[in-house]
């Protein structure tokens, strides 16, 4: 058997949403950088960052995402009696200027998670109590609308065999400051000596708000070279094309 597809040229852009099984919700769009180097060269990573707003996906696009995708989404989880409830990953691409589905997630994805969280101004818990209610109707789902930009960390090695167990330090760089987070991914705190050390291939998420991409890209850049570990490694050119 031979089976032709149809091939996708364009961007991607990821749609995380809240589903209730009756509406869903989409959040901001994102952008994620899977390959491991500069310029998308190397394999393929769980992603090395994020960047927030996507500047291709305007209220055009997304309107087009509203009523292409989502609702007949909708739609064909109800012939299926399917009673969804929890996060939708929309991986979506833009083939010229038109919304087309890569894969679905029933999950939030990572690392656009963590860049569309900081820009999710309203309060988490009545959203995820209305999904599981079925209620989510017309609740309002508030954004900031500054940018957010989220760099990798991740350990010497990966994707491939990486070592672990290697000291941290610099993870106090963003202390105080209100525009930057640092989400841990691969870390443990070593028992005998009580230091934090990496324990997986993606280690640190630095994820930080700014005017524009160009600030917020900036700021994590800034903190990414504070914090150190032996076999550090990180992309220099994440959102990189929207500057």
């Amino acid at each position: 058997r031979v089976v032709i597809e149809e091939f996708l040229d364009g961007q991607e852009v990821s749609v995380l949403a809240f589903a209730d099984g009756e509406h869903i919700v989409p959040m901001v769009s994102a952008q994620d950088h899977k390959r491991i180097f500069d310029n998308d060269k190397g394999l393929n990573t769980g992603g090395m960052g994020a960047v927030s707003p996507v500047a291709f996906a305007d209220e055009k696009f997304m309107e087009k995402v509203e009523h292409r995708i989502i609702k007949p989404t909708i739609e064909g989880l109800r012939k299926r009696s399917i009673d969804y409830k929890g996060f939708i990953f929309l991986g979506l691409i833009n083939v010229g200027g038109e919304p087309m589905v890569i894969e679905y997630n029933v999950r939030m994805g990572d690392p656009e998670t963590e860049a569309v969280m900081l820009r999710v101004a309203s309060d988490l818990v009545p959203l995820l109590a209305a999904a599981a209610k079925g209620d989510l109707g017309d609740l309002p789902l508030d954004h900031d609308p500054r940018a957010a930009a989220t760099v990798m960390i991740v350990s010497g090695g990966y994707p491939g065999s990486y070592p672990k167990g290697k000291v941290m330090s610099g993870l106090d760089a963003a202390d105080g400051n209100p525009d930057t987070i640092l989400f841990h991914a691969g870390t443990a705190i070593d028992p005998q000596s009580g230091e934090t050390v990496t324990s997986g291939g993606r280690v640190i998420a630095v994820s930080s708000y700014g005017k524009d991409l160009r600030e917020a890209l900036s700021r994590s850049y800034t903190i990414v070279d504070k914090v150190d570990f032996d076999g550090k490694t990180f992309r220099r050119d994440i959102g990189n094309e929207f500057i």
